[in-house]
């Protein structure tokens, strides 16, 4: 019999780096995510396909079934989801105890580079797959602040924070009046988020940094005008930009913009979100940045 699992992918629009530590972070789970398929297989082992947005294979591969050694394309991808299969077993011993075969099919509804998580879609969907704690499984696999799982399995945004590191978040609705002056502009490069927290994990964060951001996360849902929104998020920028000793986003690519800009995640890649109206979009494509989706039609 055949199962099939979603997960939604993520955005974080405050909080990046510093939720890490406890701050309160606005979380958003996206209109794309990635599905997961089991179905039996006349073959022993698992049978393993990965396919983009377009419905190319990008990844296949083969394990043992009965302790996930790689039995075929020896790469990181294979690594990596030999351990995740492991982890999962680990939490239930029960996981995969039963079949001798099966064929597991991923598909992902955006393209890999965007930084929706690819990861953390896959985690999640194989804790609800074997049946375990999908923070839990990320905490032994990847790691994290988690907030990427709560939007996995939410369909309304969140305030996240983890509380001497249990996550805590509860459900809020956005009722900007000016969403449709929000865009998200897609870098055209994918920024490894494990650098950059290796990179903030290297710097100094004081609680009141910690605070401003989680007020910050707060005061964004009350906002009433766009003008509003635009000063919280520049000081947001201006905190992380010196806890992580690195310029805005807009400072070193964007200086001519007359809107506000501000990073999502990872600073360096993936999305940014945009203040501005429609016309002002042509100023990014025709930097080459033609990727640019409405706030609406890129959130839950």
């Amino acid at each position: 019999m055949n199962k099939t699992f979603y997960s939604n992918g993520k955005l974080l629009l405050t909080g990046e780096y510093v939720v890490l530590d406890g701050a309160t972070a606005l979380a958003i789970p996206t209109t794309y995510g990635q599905s997961l398929e089991v179905a039996p297989s006349e073959k022993n082992g698992i049978h393993w396909k990965s396919l983009d947005e377009q419905g190319s294979v990008w990844f296949e591969g083969q394990f043992g079934i009965n302790n996930f050694e790689i039995e075929k394309r020896d790469d990181d991808v294979s690594r990596t989801l030999s351990k995740i299969l492991r982890e999962a077993r680990k939490l239930n011993h029960d996981f995969l105890t039963k079949v001798d075969g099966i064929q597991v099919t991923t598909k992902l509804d955006f393209p890999r580079n965007w930084g929706l998580g690819t990861s953390s879609t896959l985690i999640n969907n194989i804790a609800q797959w074997a049946n375990v704690n999908a923070f839990q499984l990320l905490k032994n696999s990847f790691g994290g602040s988690g907030y990427d799982i709560a939007a996995a399995q939410n369909n309304s945004p969140l305030l996240y924070e983890l509380q001497n590191g249990v996550p805590k978040f509860e459900k809020v609705k956005i009722n900007w009046s000016f969403k449709d002056q929000l865009f998200f502009v897609h870098l055209n490069q994918k920024q490894d988020s494990k650098e950059g927290i290796a990179r903030y994990r290297s710097a100094s964060v004081d609680k009141k940094s910690i605070q401003q951001i989680s007020a910050i996360s707060k005061k964004l849902l009350l906002c009433n005008s766009l003008s509003e929104f635009e000063q919280l998020m520049d000081l947001h920028e201006a905190i992380i930009s010196e806890i992580i000793d690195l310029p805005t986003v807009k400072e070193q690519f964007f200086s001519d913009y007359s809107g506000t800009i501000k990073s999502l995640g990872a600073w360096g890649g993936d999305f940014i979100l945009v203040m501005g109206n429609e016309n002002d979009m042509d100023y990014f494509r025709r930097k080459g940045y033609g990727t640019i989706i409405p706030f609406k039609k890129m959130i839950k």
